[in-house]
């Protein structure tokens, strides 16, 4: 992308483009390079303009954004697309249709900010690859697990997770970029990726993928050693016989 990130500010909405094309006029490193009121206006936008990145409403009059968004990723050079709305429903179907973003309506200066930057680092290569992956795995399991955050609604790559671990009605992910809570039970999770994942505790799924081995901690317990992370996962007494003969295979 060139210095200046051209974008293309589309909601049905006069009042809602005008305070998006405020809050971009606020970033030194962004400019808004056309508008639109629906999906059609949108496509031929983006062959006028030819703008990096798509903010998109999804619920407009007509074609949503979702089907729109799904038209711009078959164009010979896609925009990168990030959803502005009012509902987190939408969102995994959002990252099918390949967008890099998901802002929850209103959206703060802050939350547009990051994830503009986050487009920023998708070139029109990786939005390829992206849509190569998508489409391979479209009728297999889910690649990410979703967040509400107060970025928004997030997706975590399942291969940046280390381990799930569950504390009273919560259960956190913790993962290369960080810890981020989520709505998933730890049953539904162990469930939906049997196989990847291993329970060591009640209240801990860890990946395969990061085990190392089996340590006991200076507490007489045992834990888990992790590639990549300094957490060590506690592996509960009724767990650590099935711990050392899954690593035994490995």
């Amino acid at each position: 992308m060139s210095t200046i990130m051209d974008v293309l500010v589309v909601d049905d909405e006069a009042l809602a483009r005008e305070r998006l094309v405020r809050m971009i006029s606020r970033m030194e490193e962004c400019e808004v390079v056309a508008q639109a009121a629906g999906a059609e206006e949108a496509i031929k936008a983006i062959a006028d303009a030819g703008p990096d990145v798509v903010l998109m409403d999804i619920s407009m009059p007509g074609e949503d954004g979702l089907s729109a968004a799904k038209r711009i990723s078959t164009l010979a050079n896609p925009p990168a697309v990030v959803f502005c709305t009012a509902y987190d429903k939408h969102a995994v179907e959002a990252f099918e249709a390949q967008a890099v973003g998901y802002l929850l309506k209103p959206v703060r200066q802050e939350q547009l900010e990051q994830v503009l930057q986050n487009a920023r680092k998708l070139n029109r290569m990786q939005l390829a690859a992206l849509d190569n992956m998508n489409q391979e795995s479209s009728h297999s399991a889910r690649k990410h697990i979703t967040a509400k955050t107060r970025r928004g609604v997030e997706l975590i790559p399942l291969d940046d997770i280390f381990y799930f671990l569950a504390d009273q009605k919560y259960v956190t992910v913790f993962h290369k970029g960080g810890e981020t809570l989520i709505d998933d039970t730890l049953k539904e999770l162990e469930s939906e990726f049997e196989g990847g994942f291993v329970r060591v505790h009640r209240n801990a799924l860890v990946s395969r993928d990061y085990i190392e081995g089996m340590e006991r901690a200076p507490e007489g317990h045992y834990v888990m050693r992790m590639r990549d992370t300094d957490s060590r996962p506690i592996v509960s007494r009724r767990h650590v016989s099935k711990i050392r003969a899954m690593l035994a295979e490995m």
